[in-house]
């Protein structure tokens, strides 16, 4: 119905609100919003009744992306309601910081005279500051639904789940989880297991999703995504697969997200060619599905594929973002690809896609390994952004075997600045001493680290054995079966004396005799994880594991020969890349 003024001035309050919501309705976009906004002000209403038009706009602005909009809605309201505040707030959530521009909001309605905040307004609030994530300001939120008794909101409990387990703080949010009083819904159940998949603890995320069946409630597309991505972190292959057959029997649609984190999952779990195979499937592809393809082959150091499959991402006229360029950058490095590298690095600033720390950080690591220290030390400071940790790491670890004094220490003190706490930077620099027999530096390290309350973070690797994820860290004796696994270890280091192998004790940097060394490098936490394996299952059986640090260079060659002489093929994914070993000799080369 269409209004005049003088036909508005007729009518009774309740006819005028209804009309304002009939308007309002029928607005599908922002633009929409202010037209109806326009004609509304025409009407010349009553000024409760504006007041009421003014509400309502500002709660169909909430789902625009205009919060200077909805910001201007809320300030010609002469006394807003906490429906008012609510809406607001809702809508400062896509804002370009969500966390103060709500937070402050929130803040403003505890003033005296301000309406009291409701379930609804700890929960818009408490979304806002998950999207950052924001754990001080989400925890004052906790305390202030305690304090207005309104913790037992499922929209608060839920909301406060999905903070901190966006925050990786998966202890409190399994407390919130655990405590919810009403029957959990499926965002609550989704964002525990979301919480356990960010983490890579696969075992409690398979666990929950198991709980969750039991309970009765149907997962989704996102639950699935949270499951697919655990199991890809942990590089649980069985797990996955299994996971995937569940998504066909339950007919759950394979969207884009999903179909991608399949490939994402299939790809960090070894099977490269599984992973393929569900790309080359997809009806609709988007850059994240390109993207994750291409960077799954770099991972698998297949060069020639991931840069063949990026051209035919540029003839499909995909345009690439900054992970599609992580992925080339990656491939090129991964294979000593320098020229390449140096051609895309171009392509990707004439296309105007603006670089990231990780792709600096590619760049950085192509010409590092590639022997090229003093190209990458230029190029590092020439960036236009500050270099993090990572590409200091990087430039300190190529210097190793070089005379550059500058960069080595250049390098440390910037570790040491803008990491203090990290002990990987102590244990770097402590290596390098430790390859020249410098052990008074090492000692100095050590009494740094020591005065610095820094622990090391040790080296661990696990293996997947009928669904379950078995770690293991250096000289780990906590393993139930770990009787057996050293008499395989001892079984190993015999074939691999007999193949004519010398223990390379450099990997070794303790100041200690060279049969303690060879002891200490038997129970490197990937030949834990290989004897085990190597136990429990037969051949054709491909022994899976997955390390939280570089390859050592000992086992390296250790597991070419334990390939050969057990006639196993053995995939190891480490922090950098996948290793594959069949018959005596690796994927990679030797170059990684």
């Amino acid at each position: 119905m269409h209004l005049e003024p003088h036909e508005a001035a007729t009518l009774p309050r309740h006819l005028l609100e209804a009309h304002v919501v009939s308007l309002v309705r029928q607005c599908p976009s922002l633009r929409a919003l202010r037209g109806a906004h326009a004609r509304l002000l025409r009407l010349r209403l009553p000024r409760l009744t504006y007041a009421f038009a003014l509400s309502k706009l500002l709660a169909s602005s909430a789902a625009s992306t205009s919060t200077s909009y909805a910001r201007n809605l809320f300030d010609q309201i002469p006394e807003p309601t906490t429906f008012c505040y609510n809406s607001l707030i809702r809508a400062l959530s896509a804002s370009s910081d969500p966390t103060k521009d709500a937070f402050l909001l929130y803040r403003g309605m505890l003033r005296a005279g301000a309406p009291p905040p409701n379930s609804f307004t700890l929960a818009f609030t408490i979304k806002a500051c998950a999207v950052v994530p924001a754990l001080g300001e989400g925890q004052q939120l906790h305390s202030q639904a305690f304090r207005h008794g309104l913790e037992p909101s499922p929209y608060v409990q839920t909301g406060l789940l999905n903070l901190y387990a966006r925050c990786e703080e998966v202890a409190l949010a399994r407390n919130v989880f655990d405590g919810m009083i009403e029957d959990k819904n499926l965002v609550a159940w989704s964002s525990m297991i979301s919480g356990y998949s960010r983490l890579g603890m696969v075992n409690e995320a398979l666990d929950l999703f198991r709980e969750m069946q039991a309970a009765g409630v149907d997962p989704d597309e996102v639950t699935m995504v949270s499951v697919i991505s655990a199991c890809a972190k942990a590089g649980a292959l069985d797990l996955g697969r299994w996971v995937h057959a569940f998504i066909d029997r339950k007919g759950i649609k394979l969207d884009l997200e999903l179909s991608t984190a399949l490939i994402d999952m299939y790809a960090k779990c070894g099977q490269i060619e599984r992973a393929r195979w569900i790309f080359d499937e997809m009806v609709e592809r988007d850059t994240k599905a390109w993207s994750a393809m291409i960077v799954g082959l770099a991972m698998h150091g297949l060069a020639e594929d991931a840069l063949g499959l990026f051209s035919r991402m540029l003839q499909l006229k995909v345009r690439p973002n900054n992970v599609t360029f992580i992925g080339v950058l990656s491939a090129c490095a991964h294979n000593g690809l320098v020229d390449d590298g140096r051609r895309y690095w171009s392509t990707m600033q004439e296309m105007g896609i603006k670089a990231s720390l990780e792709n600096y950080g590619c760049m950085v690591d192509l010409l590092c390994r590639s022997g090229l220290l003093g190209e990458a030390y230029s190029f590092v400071t020439d960036m236009p952004i500050l270099p993090n940790s990572v590409i200091w790491r990087n430039l300190l670890v190529a210097s190793k075997s070089s005379n550059r004094i500058d960069i080595v220490e250049l390098a440390s003190k910037k570790l040491f600045e803008l990491e203090p706490q990290n002990s990987e930077n102590y244990v770097l620099l402590s290596n390098l001493y430790a390859s020249n027999s410098q052990w008074d530096r090492v000692r100095y390290m050590r009494k740094m680290m020591k005065d610095n309350n820094v622990t090391v973070v040790a080296g661990c690797s696990s293996v997947e054995i009928n669904g379950h994820m078995h770690k293991f860290v250096v000289s780990d004796g906590s393993h139930p079966e770990i009787k057996e696994i050293r008499l395989v270890l001892r079984e190993i280091a015999d074939r691999v004396l007999r193949a004519g192998h010398k223990p390379w004790t450099e990997a070794v940097l303790h100041d200690v005799g060279e049969e303690e060394k060879e002891v200490a490098l038997c129970e490197h936490s990937e030949r834990l994880a290989i004897a085990y394996g190597l136990l429990k299952t037969k051949a054709p059986h491909v022994i899976r594991v997955v390390k939280n640090l570089r390859f050592c260079p000992d086992c390296h060659e250790v597991t070419k020969i334990i390939s050969k002489s057990y006639d196993r093929e053995i995939i190891v994914r480490d922090r950098v890349r996948f290793h594959r070993f069949i018959g005596g000799s690796c994927s990679c080369k030797d170059f990684w």
